[in-house]
């Protein structure tokens, strides 16, 4: 019966095998131990075979150059005839291959990326370079050519980067036009990628309250950089900062010169009175006031004043009214004229008299050609004097004194001291004159 036979046929443990060829996937179970797979070897072949058939391992092939021109497909049969397996790991045809014939000519090796391009040439240099295609021929030789070879202007180059060269470093002086005004503050073109910034606060010294009315468009305007350029390219100018600077200049070369200058006192503290003087702000201790002890009523007043300490970096400016007497009477001197006086006070070294504001040093080499053995025995304090000015120094408020210069022989002042001063005009006349041949001769 068909039923029985089939029944039998799967109970019976070895059953008889089938005449129909089944695949080698069939063939292996769940309970089988795993087949090791036979070792896969690089093939080739100079036909330039196919793809391979189903089922087979892949043939690992060199990579290739790409071509000039695109190869003719190679016609693929519709169904490739089945190879076994021992086509497929026929070894017989790579007996006696060397390396040399498995890598193949040396024009088709594949080249190397960032590495040498030939012997001696390093890879993306500019020597001709010779391409080929997948048959090995020759294609178009291809030249790389350098930066030579191309047109370069390098006037055109260095104008560029001047274009893009930063304007303005913290501390320069540069020139400007207004290009616009904001609430904030002022928009001023100083000749860089982006206008330069002027905050209100730095537009200049003192409080000004209409922008508009103080910078028009087009003014032509002189500022300091304080900050340098940002990301945007702007920078920070300031006319506040460059009129700082320009006011200390000018306080300092007053200073060196000695002026006088006139100021007025707008405040006052413990300590003494403020004032302003080229939009900077100076302070005049009470010990240098002519009337120090009723400082408060000198708010309003103008006083002639000298200086003290200029400090532009601790921003200190001290003016003196007393030192500006001083220098006022410096101002009236000069060098060999006749001077009359009071013994201030006696020093070891000399006598200080008293000119009338300011003091002068009659020291004890000048006094008299003879010997002396002792200072008091030519003057003593409150004895008028009558003496010629040999040096000024307005500077340091030095004027040095000589009586020796009054004297016909030495030590004639100890001797007759009354009939000198009698005298002192006509010799003072002829001692100026020496002075001058003196002054000629060392110039």
């Amino acid at each position: 019966m068909a039923g029985s036979g089939k029944s039998a046929s799967a109970s019976s443990p070895n059953p008889a095998p089938s005449s129909r060829p089944v695949p080698p996937t069939e063939l292996r179970r769940p309970s089988d131990p795993p087949q090791r797979r036979p070792p896969q070897v690089l093939m080739l072949k100079k036909d330039g075979a196919g793809a391979a058939a189903d089922g087979e391992p892949a043939v690992a092939q060199p990579p290739q150059p790409a071509p000039t021109q695109a190869p003719a497909p190679t016609p693929v049969a519709a169904n490739p005839p089945a190879r076994s397996e021992e086509d497929l790991f026929d070894m017989s045809a790579m007996a006696g291959m060397t390396m040399a014939d498995l890598l193949g000519p040396a024009d088709q090796r594949p080249r190397r990326q960032g590495g040498q391009s030939r012997q001696g040439s390093p890879a993306g240099g500019r020597e001709p370079q010779l391409q080929r295609g997948n048959a090995g021929t020759p294609a178009a030789q291809v030249v790389r050519r350098s930066v030579d070879d191309f047109d370069f202007d390098e006037e055109a180059f260095l104008a560029a980067l001047d274009e893009n060269e930063p304007v303005g470093t913290t501390g320069e002086v540069v020139h400007g036009v207004v290009l616009n005004v904001e609430s904030d503050g002022v928009y001023v073109d100083i000749g860089g990628k982006a206008p330069g910034f002027m905050p209100k606060s730095e537009a200049g010294l003192g409080v000004i309250t209409n922008l508009k009315e103080r910078f028009p468009k087009g003014l032509a305007v002189e500022v300091l950089v304080t900050r340098e350029q940002n990301a945007d390219g702007m920078v920070t100018i300031s006319a506040r900062a460059l009129a700082l600077r320009q006011s200390w200049e000018k306080v300092r070369q007053l200073e060196k010169d000695g002026k006088v200058v006139q100021v007025k006192v707008n405040g006052f503290n413990r300590g003494g009175v403020t004032c302003d003087l080229e939009g900077l702000r100076a302070f005049i201790p009470r010990s240098q006031l002519q009337e120090g002890e009723q400082h408060e009523a000198l708010v309003g007043k103008t006083l002639g004043v000298a200086f003290l300490e200029v400090n532009s970096e601790t921003r200190k400016l001290v003016l003196s009214e007393k030192k500006a007497a001083t220098a006022a009477r410096f101002g009236e001197l000069e060098v060999g004229q006749l001077v009359e006086g009071v013994v201030a006070s006696i020093k070891p070294y000399g006598y200080f008299i008293d000119l009338g504001g300011i003091s002068g040093l009659l020291h004890q080499s000048c006094v008299s050609g003879g010997q002396l053995r002792d200072l008091r025995e030519v003057f003593n304090t409150g004895d008028r004097v009558r003496a010629l000015v040999t040096e000024l120094d307005p500077g340091r408020g030095r004027i040095a004194l000589n009586t020796a210069l009054l004297e016909g022989q030495p030590g004639e002042i100890l001797i007759a001291k009354d009939q000198l001063f009698a005298e002192a005009e006509e010799r003072g006349n002829r001692a100026r004159s020496m002075l001058r041949q003196q002054e000629q001769a060392a110039g």
